[in-house]
């Protein structure tokens, strides 16, 4: 009964972990930087709901749900996410490095803090 108890908190540990605990060195970027460089690929990790609003001009719109199946629609190694907040950002990032992806940077269009563009995670 305390092993079945110990793997469930493990489990659960882990899943916490994945979503919630930052992943280091990755700057964040602003908008503008990031609509001025043209020549990384840009994957817009939002909902449709969300990327529909405020398109990005020149970014592969590719919600998180679908980064398992279609990763590799993805013409470039090396990417920047534009993700509506930080959990999205942990869960893409880690499943695109798991499928060996570099994420150079990522930037957050509801950023409520200013000092985040300037701050590397």
């Amino acid at each position: 009964m305390y092993f079945f108890a110990l793997i469930c908190l493990l489990f659960i540990g882990y899943l916490i972990y994945i979503r919630y605990f930052p992943i280091k060195g990755i700057p964040c970027i602003d908008m503008q930087q990031l609509s001025e460089n043209k020549t990384n690929v840009k994957v817009d990790i939002r909902d449709y709901n969300d990327s529909s609003k405020g398109a990005i001009a020149d970014s592969i719109l590719m919600p998180v749900a679908y980064l398992r199946r279609y990763h590799n629609q993805i013409p470039s190694k090396q990417i920047y996410l534009i993700a509506s907040d930080k959990i999205e950002r942990n869960l893409a990032t880690r499943i695109l490095k798991q499928k060996g992806y570099q994420v150079i940077g990522y930037t957050i269009t509801k950023c409520q803090c200013p000092r985040e563009a300037n701050e590397i995670i």
